[in-house]
Formats: structure tokens, C-alpha cells, sequence
């Protein structure tokens, strides 16, 4: 081989390294997206679980409306009203307090990093 084609040689490797370098970094970045969605995934489950052990031993389950029961409607008491919305209120702040969003922007998102200002003042509302 002449001088020539050894330095031509080169630069085509040269040119080959840095295509295979910059798809290497492509798929580092997606590498890294997947196990941090891993990781975001794996918290989120082991909430769950344990809501889910919670409300199996032994806390009695949330009562279910009744599709008969139109006590607002028919005007009853102003006060059960009330402990229908305080009952609501009571609900989000569980979730949030469990690490949970309660936002209309990440709305049952794990939260992952500390308070959430939208949560925050959608409870103080």
C-alpha cells in the first residue's frame, strides 16, 4: 500500500468510528430512559401494593354510592352534602399524602420528586 491509500484507509475509518459512536450514544440515552421508566415503574407498583395490603387487611373498603340513594337530590341535609365534598377532599389528600398527584397536569403520576406545586394549591383551594 502507498502512503496514499493509507491515510485515505484511515479517514474512512475514522469516518466509520465516529457513525458507530454517535449511534452507540443514541442508544445509551435510550438505555437510560428505559431504566429510569424501570425504576419510576417498580416505585410505583410497590405504592400500590402497598394501598393494596392495606385495604385487604383488615381496613374496611370505601363505601360505594348507591345507584338508588338520591339523597342530595331530594334536598336531605345541607350537612351530608358537606361530608360528601369534605369526604372528597379527604380522598385526594390521602393520595397525595401516599405519593400520589392529584393535579389535572400529572393526575395519579407517582410523585418522585418531593411536592408537587399544583397539587399543593389545588389542596389549599
Amino acid at each position: 500500500m502507498e502512503n496514499k491509500d493509507i491515510f485515505k484507509h484511515m479517514q474512512a475509518l475514522d469516518i466509520q468510528m465516529g457513525t458507530v459512536h454517535g449511534e452507540l450514544s443514541k442508544l445509551v440515552l435510550e438505555v437510560k430512559k428505559l431504566v429510569e421508566e424501570n425504576q419510576q415503574l417498580l416505585l410505583e407498583n410497590e405504592q400500590l401494593r402497598k394501598i393494596l395490603r392495606e385495604t385487604t387487611e383488615g381496613r374496611q373498603p370505601l363505601p360505594s354510592s348507591d345507584q338508588g340513594d338520591h339523597s342530595l337530590a331530594e334536598g336531605k341535609d345541607s350537612r351530608e352534602a358537606m361530608d360528601i365534598v369534605g369526604e372528597g377532599y379527604d380522598n385526594l389528600a390521602r393520595l397525595y399524602h401516599e405519593g400520589f398527584h392529584i393535579c389535572n397536569v400529572y393526575y395519579g403520576h407517582l410523585r418522585t420528586e418531593g411536592d408537587c406545586l399544583f397539587c399543593l394549591s389545588f389542596l389549599n383551594k
